[in-house]
């Protein structure tokens, strides 16, 4: 099964290069994590965790423990 891209297109590169290393290519992978963990990783800073909230809520999904808005 091939996991499809959807992660927002106007992520900065920082972004882009923490969730690649992380092996995170898409909204669902996130919605398994909560917003603290992923902004423990280095180039996710608070506009890259907006833009993947709004993408996700967007989608109907939220991070683990926050609810879809």
């Amino acid at each position: 099964m091939t996991v499809q891209n959807d992660l927002p297109a106007g992520l900065a590169k920082p972004a882009l290069r923490a969730l690649a290393e992380a092996r995170i290519v898409s909204l669902e992978q996130l919605s398994a994590m909560t917003a603290s963990d992923l902004s423990q990783l280095h180039g996710i800073g608070p506009k890259a965790l907006q833009q993947l909230r709004e993408a996700m809520a967007h989608k109907g999904m939220a991070f683990m423990g926050e609810s879809e808005k």
